[in-house]
């Protein structure tokens, strides 16, 4: 099987809502998570460049679709999400945010996967869930990336996991959602994230098998 070589990142286009996305062909795994929650970071950890995602000094500024294309093929594609959760932001701009992903996770068919990013410390937050939510509806496979896992000692992290873990299950939609700790600063849990969004893009006739 081809390895896909995520350092290959280059920036494609922006799109301000799923209209002006690039034509749906090919395939593509998007990121989504609250502002702050290390997005950017995660995005940049994967990729190994450090300025690739931009992250924004005031949260809820950058309102739209960033598309990286991968290999040098616009059919290869990682997709960053406006970031969600800001504060102050007109009522209408939450609004059409939530028209906008909610069409684009449904509606996207190109679209293959959706890592949602939390914040260890604050994971499962009321935009968290929604998010979960529209991709579990769309019937889209999701993996919930919790951040910062450096920022608590080893204990505390495997309990939050657990806890994150029993959370889906509960719900009974562990077989679209899974979750795992990650580290951006250290690069804990980077193979792991790797390995789930390069699963979502071996698409045959896209990247290629052999």
């Amino acid at each position: 099987m081809n390895q896909i070589n995520f350092q290959t990142a280059c920036f494609l286009s922006s799109a301000p809502s799923i209209q002006e996305c690039p034509a749906e062909h090919g395939v593509e795994v998007a990121f989504a998570g609250r502002s702050n929650a290390g997005k950017s970071s995660a995005i940049n950890r994967l990729t190994r460049q450090g300025k690739l995602a931009r992250t924004s000094k005031t949260p809820g500024r950058t309102q739209l679709l960033n598309y990286f294309s991968l290999h040098n093929n616009e059919a290869l594609r990682l997709v960053d999400l406006p970031g969600y959760g800001f504060a102050k932001v007109p009522l209408a701009t939450k609004k059409a945010w939530e028209r906008n992903m909610s069409e684009y996770l449904h509606a996207r068919q190109s679209l293959q996967g959706l890592i949602i990013v939390m914040d260890i410390r604050h994971p499962l937050q009321a935009l968290d869930t929604m998010m979960i939510n529209w991709a579990v509806a769309a019937e889209l496979p999701a993996h919930l990336l919790l951040t910062k896992s450096d920022k608590l000692k080893r204990g505390a992290t495997r309990n939050t996991l657990l806890m994150v873990e029993k959370h889906i299950a509960e719900a009974n939609v562990d077989d679209l959602v899974s979750a795992q700790t990650f580290s951006a600063l250290k690069g804990d849990g980077l193979e792991a994230l790797e390995q789930r969004v390069a699963s979502w893009m071996m698409v045959e006739g896209v990247f290629g098998t052999e």
